[in-house]
């Protein structure tokens, strides 16, 4: 069960990195990285897209669950602070963000915990 769980996040990790950053298929995050960045940030939209991709990377390895369950929580408290702080107009629903990162938190950490047992 924990290892569905973990492709799971892996595959959302990869899926926000490859296909909304670096492919530009969701243009709205480029937009919401210029807010938080500043202009002519595109560079830094394919990083944090390659971050995103490699952490799924990570993730789906299973090394060091509990470092890498810490990892994305940092992440996501960060990008959601700094999303919804500078960028909420941009944002499609604050709410379902947050909570969506929560589950995807507890779910990391669930993977983590059960991974060194």
């Amino acid at each position: 069960m924990t290892d569905v769980l973990r492709y799971g996040i892996a595959a959302v990790w990869a899926t926000f990195g490859l296909a909304f950053k670096l492919l530009r298929l969701v243009p709205r995050h480029e937009r919401i990285v210029e807010r938080i960045l500043g202009p002519r940030t595109a560079p830094l939209t394919f990083l944090i897209g390659a971050g995103e991709v490699a952490m799924g990377i990570w993730v789906a390895s299973a090394i060091a669950p509990v470092a890498c369950a810490a990892a994305q929580t940092v992440l996501l408290v960060t990008m959601n602070t700094l999303e919804l702080v500078y960028a909420r107009d941009l944002l499609l629903s604050p709410r379902l963000m947050v909570a969506g990162n929560a589950l995807l938190v507890a779910a990391a950490w669930l993977v983590a915990l059960a991974g060194t047992q």
